[in-house]
């Protein structure tokens, strides 16, 4: 009986403990990956997502930088509704190791507002804040809750993910479950089935790991060890390349529960001994206390039972263990049993009658006749004169505690009764509260709406109006002024031709020759007012010819092109030009650059732009003073594309702009 009961204290700890610690094994490697998307200019919505990652890896290393990682991923995520909606799931996993209450509103706000969105990320978070939300309400709702709560929330959703790691998961947890049933076959049956499908998937996982731990968890109990030992040596191949790794504490948990098993003492005693460092280093509370507990196991194999007794005081004392109400059952009771092996009966009196006032389940017919036996045992110790009094008293106090507890059962359910009228009323009142305030976030948004709507309207508009009025003046300059200066030309030359008497003039000379750069000076206005390469060959050899044409002035352009599409809308190609223009005008105008570099690329319906030059550069404190038409025109274009600009210059070190661009737009 007293494996057994150890067995339900092991398990129930090992569920909390197998949710807390989803941290890939090479976390060095993971930890640098999520700070490099926080250093560099990216997404607000990847920030907000390497934000939240950093909340969960120190929530029990360092609960500050936990917190800290937690606002700020809240405040990138604020223009996102779904990774607004993640907050609440990052926030309960900020509270999951010192406060289930706020933990369990926070993964129930998380759930709540992630079934709004039906994609396959959202459903493996709603498996997750549905699991943890079960996990910190063990107290409150019971142990069944959890299983229900994996088996009709957290794994339907798992398999509308479509990821067969999260699926794996959670039937890893269903075999801790079963397990703690002591249904050992099926439990057995999904943990094989997580093996097999995070072998395939996933190889290098923490999932894995869990999924070898936690099946050398029911082996052992299964009295298997022969089948444990296997999957252990596997679960130490893997975390090897990573001795930093939190999950080496739970490692050394399992294999001295295999130690235990096959009894080797003295070792199960060393892996003890290290688990114990590890979970006091990494901050791991529940992990740490529990490795006391199989100190205990090992004591009273061993049959020393003034150590194990003394592990158990110490346990209590601490109070972690004791938290769970069943937990603290178990633990009362293994005290119990530990001081009538000592001859101790009034301590063991003491604390069984502590064990059944805790538990319920364990005030039946088999303790009242174990308390009645220690208390004789007791009492043979006293004074004879003294038994029939006290055992008087005792019939007397079973009396009492027997009405007292009946009378308690009807104050409960009063209680309870007032309590649920008290809480349908407060939820009616909140869910109408929560239905107006969205109406009202609904009503706002649909005015933010309405105005970028119209700015954009009047954007395309304003753009669309200077197009035309460039084409207009571009013909009006090419087929009337351009035509008629050729006429000019072509009469004086022929004149000229004619009247040898004027051929040798200097003067007239001079002046056919600035009629004729006049021409070509017509020629290339027209041409920047209308590209004639881009609506003929496409966006990509017209911004090649246009930075061709700008460098007969005087810079080197380099121009480079990637993975360019063409079919983008005309529109969107001409806005993409008339951008590049005007940065190469500005250029050219103000920044007395040798060398400019230009690059454009595509990926997808996004279209990136980098401009580089190596110019007199300038103080960004200072451009808002700057006004003018150019710098107007680029950030109208860039709006209208509902795009990004980041400008990057100091004075003297050149320029560096980075824009990027919706490519899919409807020209």
């Amino acid at each position: 009986m007293r494996k057994i009961l150890v067995f339900v204290l092991s398990v129930l700890g090992s569920l909390e403990i197998y949710a807390q610690q989803q941290i890939p094994l090479n976390e060095k490697h993971y930890l640098d990956s999520l700070q490099n998307i926080l250093r560099h200019n990216t997404a607000d919505s990847s920030k907000a997502e390497a934000s939240f990652l950093l909340v969960e890896y120190w929530k029990m290393k360092d609960t500050l930088k936990s917190s800290a990682y937690l606002a700020a991923g809240k405040k990138y995520a604020q223009k996102s509704p779904y990774y607004s909606a993640l907050g609440h799931f990052y926030e309960g996993q900020y509270y999951f190791s010192w406060d289930h209450s706020k933990a369990a509103i926070a993964f129930k706000n998380a759930e709540e507002a992630l079934a709004r969105f039906q994609t396959k990320k959202a459903y493996a978070k709603r498996a997750a804040a549905w699991y943890n939300y079960a996990l910190m309400s063990m107290d409150e709702k019971g142990y069944d809750y959890i299983t229900e709560i994996t088996l009709e929330k957290a794994i339907p959703n798992a398999e509308k993910a479509g990821d067969s790691k999260v699926v794996a998961h959670y039937y890893t947890q269903l075999s801790t479950i079963l397990m703690n049933n002591y249904q050992f076959s099926k439990a057995t049956a999904y943990s094989q089935n997580a093996i097999g499908l995070l072998e395939k998937e996933a190889p290098g996982s923490t999932d894995l790991l869990f999924a070898y731990l936690s099946a050398v968890s029911i082996y052992c109990y299964d009295n298997k060890p022969e089948n444990a030992k296997p999957l252990l040596q596997k679960a130490q191949r893997l975390l090897a390349p990573f001795p930093e790794s939190l999950n080496n504490t739970l490692y050394y948990y399992n294999e001295a529960l295999f130690y235990t098993t096959i009894k080797q003492y003295a070792r199960a005693l060393t892996s003890i001994d290290t688990g114990i460092i590890l979970a006091k280093k990494y901050n791991q509370k529940q992990l740490y206390q529990q490795f006391f507990f199989r100190r205990y196991d090992v004591y009273s194999e061993q049959k020393d039972y003034a150590k194990a007794r003394m592990i158990l005081l110490d346990i209590v004392k601490e109070g972690t263990l004791i938290s769970n109400i069943n937990d603290r059952a178990v633990i009362y009771s293994e005290i119990a049993k530990a001081s009538e092996r000592l001859k101790d009966y009034k301590e063991a009196y003491t604390w069984l009658s502590r064990s059944r006032n805790v538990s319920d389940s364990i005030n039946n017919d088999q303790t009242k006749l174990k308390i009645n036996e220690l208390e004789t045992k007791y009492r043979t110790a006293q004074n004879q004169e003294k038994i029939v009094s006290l055992k008087a008293q005792n019939r007397q106090a079973l009396l009492t505690s027997k009405n007292q507890r009946l009378y308690n059962w009807f104050l409960g359910l009063g209680c309870l009764f007032l309590l649920v009228t008290l809480a349908f009323v407060l939820l009616n009142a909140r869910n109408r509260r929560k239905l107006l305030e969205q109406k009202e976030i609904n009503y706002k948004q649909q005015l933010l709406e309405m105005e970028q709507k119209q700015l954009l309207k009047v954007t395309k508009a304003m753009l669309d109006g200077e197009e035309l009025e460039r084409e207009r003046v571009a013909r009006d300059l090419h087929d009337g002024l351009g035509g008629m200066l050729s006429g000019v030309k072509i009469g004086l030359s022929g004149w000229t031709d004619t009247n040898p008497v004027v051929s040798g003039d200097k003067d007239l000379s001079c002046i056919i020759k600035q009629l004729d750069i006049s021409v070509n000076e017509l020629r290339r206005i027209a041409r920047n007012m209308v590209p004639e390469t881009l609506i003929k060959f496409g966006l990509e050899t017209a911004l090649k010819d246009l930075c061709e044409f700008h460098m007969q002035e005087s810079p080197n352009i380099n121009y480079e092109a990637f993975n360019i599409e063409k079919d983008i809308a005309l529109n969107v190609q001409l806005n993409i030009y008339r951008i590049v223009q005007e940065l190469l005008s500005n250029a050219i105008k103000h920044a007395k650059a040798k060398n400019i570099l230009v690059q454009c690329s595509q990926n997808g319906a996004t279209f990136f732009i980098t401009f580089e030059d190596d110019g007199i550069g300038f103080d960004l404190n200072l451009m808002d003073q700057k006004k003018g038409m150019g710098l107007d025109n680029l950030k109208n274009r860039i709006a209208y594309l509902q795009g990004k600009l980041e400008i990057l210059s100091s004075v003297n070190d050149g320029t560096t702009i980075n824009i990027e661009l919706n490519a899919a737009l409807d020209g």
